[in-house]
């Protein structure tokens, strides 16, 4: 087969979707020296990376190729938005295509089209983003109702909520793929990359995600203003992520609960930086209001983190009985939920060996596997 595959998102700054495509694909190549495939470093007319040609995907496996490296922005609107005669030939005559970016490519004539679903937040709580985004993800994926032969859904959650959204897609074309962590305990560790942070290992509350409303950081903040101001935590409270939408003035809400010395804005950090936090942290916490998947939950079990996390959308399917659950609406849970954790050393055990076993159940291999005969199966 010719598999065209979309890279668009795998570049320097990652965030979820280039996360689980750049895994993806790295686990395609090691499992697959048999078919052909065509890396594009753009896709679609929305999402740009303006150094794209360096920073997305690339091997140099005989059996791969990269197509559009030259395209500026203004190329790549023309491209994908009006697809001209010959479109399948410039696309590398694929027999499959697979956008993992929300775009939804149109004038496919002979390949088939499979689309990775991550979430649909944009119609659930359209005030958790930009209109410009909203619609950009909801055109996508209002488009892959319309033509994909084959939906891969990274979450159970997902695959409910998109086929009660759009119930006129084949429930049977839509298959549950879960990701995986990237990191691993038998990694190695830059102990240097947490020195650059300079906090203390083991002694620091942990949030990563991009800082955008649906990560619901605000009231993880009140939880942590009420422990620390009634002096029931002496842990700083360190975040992770790189900026998203509508949280422009959150070091001024920071500074309005009075914490402003207890917590430290890291922004982007790199997988090294990353890696630490996540192995040294007192316990991680992720409060989210909506997930798709959740990959920085399992990303920190994976490394022996004690969890916080949410009871709602697709969390509990991702954590199990490996994490302490609550409601992300109620910060005095929040909150209590830290104060135990912090008080009862034997639960903190329990959680950190519960959360390594559950993140053994998710394998980047499986999941390529499974991509793999989804291709057969529509090729």
């Amino acid at each position: 087969m010719r598999i065209g595959f979309d890279v668009s998102q795998t570049g320097s700054n990652k965030a979820g979707c280039g996360y689980v495509a750049y895994s993806l694909i790295q686990h395609l190549a090691r499992l697959d020296h048999d078919n052909y495939y065509i890396l594009y470093s753009n896709f679609g007319p929305d999402f740009w990376d303006a150094d794209h040609k360096r920073n997305t995907f690339q091997t140099r496996q005989a059996n791969f190729e990269r197509r559009f490296t030259e395209f500026s922005h203004s190329q790549a609107r023309v491209f994908w938005s009006n697809p001209a005669p010959g479109f399948e030939d410039q696309l590398g005559r694929p027999d499959v295509v697979h956008a993992n970016n929300y775009f939804c490519p149109k004038g496919l004539r002979h390949a088939r089209l499979v689309y990775t679903l991550y979430d649909l937040v944009y119609v659930e709580h359209p005030e958790f983003t930009t209109e410009a985004n909203r619609l950009i993800c909801f055109n996508g994926v209002f488009e892959a109702s319309l033509r994909a032969d084959m939906i891969i859904s990274i979450s159970e959650y997902s695959r409910r909520h998109f086929l009660e959204i759009f119930p006129h897609y084949p429930a049977e074309r839509v298959q549950v793929l879960h990701p995986a962590s990237r990191f691993s305990l038998t990694d190695d560790v830059d102990e240097k990359a947490g020195q650059v942070k300079k906090l203390p290992a083991g002694e620091f509350w942990l949030s990563v995600g991009t800082l955008e409303p649906r990560k619901n950081l605000r009231r993880l903040l009140q939880a942590y203003a009420r422990l620390r101001h009634e002096g029931l935590t002496d842990l700083p409270l360190a975040v992770a992520g790189g900026k998203g939408w509508l949280e422009e003035d959150l070091p001024d809400y920071i500074a309005g609960l009075g914490i402003q010395n207890d917590v430290h804005l890291l922004g982007y950090v790199n997988d090294a930086q990353l890696h630490w936090l996540y192995r040294h942290c007192f316990a991680f916490l992720y409060p989210a209001l909506f997930e798709g998947f959740g990959m920085p939950v399992l990303e920190a079990m994976s490394l022996g983190a004690a969890v916080i996390t949410s009871n709602v959308t697709s969390l509990p399917e991702i954590a199990g009985d490996a994490a302490l659950s609550v409601d992300p609406e109620d910060v005095e849970a929040m909150a209590e939920a830290m104060l135990r954790l912090q008080n009862d050393s034997t639960l903190h055990a329990d959680l950190q060996r519960r959360a390594l076993a559950r993140s053994k159940l998710f394998s980047w291999e499986k999941m390529a596997r499974g991509v793999l005969d989804v291709y057969e199966e529509l090729a």
